[in-house]
């Protein structure tokens, strides 16, 4: 029986998936959508928000009929059973969280020298910034997960203030700004170009796939679920949306590509000066640090799950220093990644990662349909749309980050040759 003061209620689990969303994700992408939808921008995160969308419907029908702290790693054992598919693919999830890890670091890595000024190589600087803000997290970890939840709740509501107050100003400092002609549909990429864009930063939307693992403890779930998804995706869809309007319009193209990095705090400068760039500097490493604190939690549960599910060794499960090995073993491929790969590679791959989950999660809704009581046609839509995105994403970015494609495939592999001789071992020792 579910204790009562273990229940949340919707304000808590929409936070939890406004706060998935809105962590590093939109610090580290912004520029680089920019950079390839350019004045088409906010219609890039347009077309990422209605994949999102469509996907939190297929979520919001599977977190009811099954409600389960393993989320997602439990609604693609439902959909395939405990087979070579739903472990390579729950594998993927677990590398897509590494994944994700990395491009926070990265964001934090970019926007920190700005605000704390450090001597000699900005190369070096960079990567002793990155390296430090994971190592920090670890700690905190490592020390107490009710510190990770306070310091998350309180990043929530500061990270939140200062993006709503810099999309609030930002529209008002549009009217008479010289740049707002760059949002022109004259300036717009072509449309396969747009929705590569989207698709490059969709990584800034899949944190609402956090909600499901709250929901057991979700008081009036049959209300409160649907509810929980669909205001915090369309909360965050608007709220970037008019980030984008307010960033394209603010600033040059050119000034954009040099600031690609740290973008949102150049893009509060010319509304209040030198203490709107501090501002959402200081934003920007709140929200990435928070992120980063939340999703080693995330990805070390998930490799602890899926050990208990037969779907990585059992040795996943072992304790080193009180927590599960998973956490170390997430935190060292986080270093590697986040210091050896550029920040388009790291976004390209998260998003490849989270498309091909959501076009599974999407098409187990549609497999289950009678049983957990979906539209047949929602889901095979959500899936169909996860699907075609992620093709978009490889075939475009082969031309301009092959780089990039070639990990997201290499992972996708491995995951799944792993999972095969990992069942396959295990089948030969029963």
């Amino acid at each position: 029986m579910k204790n009562s003061n273990d229940s949340i209620k919707l304000k808590d689990a929409v936070a939890i998936g406004i706060g998935g969303m809105v962590g590093g994700g939109i610090f580290a992408v912004l520029g680089l959508a920019v950079s390839l939808a350019k004045g088409g921008t906010p219609v890039a995160f347009l077309f990422a928000g209605i994949i999102a969308l469509f996907t939190a419907y297929s979520y919001s029908k599977l977190s009811l009929a099954f409600p389960d702290r393993g989320g997602t790693v439990r609604f693609v054992n439902e959909g395939f059973g405990r087979s070579i598919f739903s472990g390579g693919i729950n594998n993927v999830l677990w590398i897509s969280y590494i994944i994700m890890l990395s491009l926070y670091a990265s964001a934090f890595g970019s926007y920190a020298p700005n605000l704390i000024a450090v001597t000699g190589s900005p190369e070096i600087d960079t990567h002793i910034f990155i390296s430090s803000v994971v190592l920090l997290a670890t700690i905190i970890n490592y020390y107490s997960l009710k510190v990770v939840g306070e310091i998350e709740s309180l990043a929530v509501f500061v990270k939140l203030f200062i993006l709503l107050a810099f999309a609030g100003l930002g529209v008002y400092g549009l009217f008479g700004n010289v740049n707002l002609g760059q949002l022109n549909p004259a300036n717009w990429e072509g449309p396969l170009q747009l929705l590569t864009g989207g698709m490059v930063i969709f990584v800034a939307y899949e944190g609402f796939e956090l909600i499901a693992n709250a929901v057991p403890n979700l008081k009036r779930p049959e209300k409160n679920v649907p509810r929980a998804y669909f205001i915090s995706v369309g909360f965050v869809v608007l709220l970037y949306i008019l980030i984008a309007i307010v960033t394209v319009g603010s600033l040059s193209f050119d000034k954009i590509s040099a600031a690609e990095d740290y973008v949102l705090a150049a893009a509060a400068k010319p509304m209040i000066g030198q203490i709107g760039f501090t501002i959402m500097t200081i934003a920007a490493l709140i929200s990435t640090f928070s992120a980063i604190n939340a999703s080693l939690y995330g990805g070390s549960r998930v490799s602890y799950e899926l050990a208990e599910d037969d779907e990585l060794p059992h040795s996943f499960t072992d304790q080193f220093w009180n927590k599960p090995i998973g956490l170390l073993i997430t935190v060292i491929l986080t270093l590697l990644t986040a210091n050896f790969l550029n920040l388009e590679s790291i976004s390209t791959s998260g998003s490849a990662g989270f498309l091909l989950i959501f076009a599974v999660v999407n098409y187990v809704s549609f497999k289950k349909a009678g049983k957990i009581n979906a539209s047949k046609t929602i889901s095979l839509i959500g899936a169909i749309l996860s699907a075609i995105a992620f093709i978009v994403l490889i075939i475009q970015q082969s031309n301009s980050n092959l780089l990039g494609v070639s990990i997201s495939l290499t992972i996708i592999c491995i995951c799944f040759i792993a999972e095969w001789l990992y069942k396959k071992k295990v089948s030969k020792t029963n």
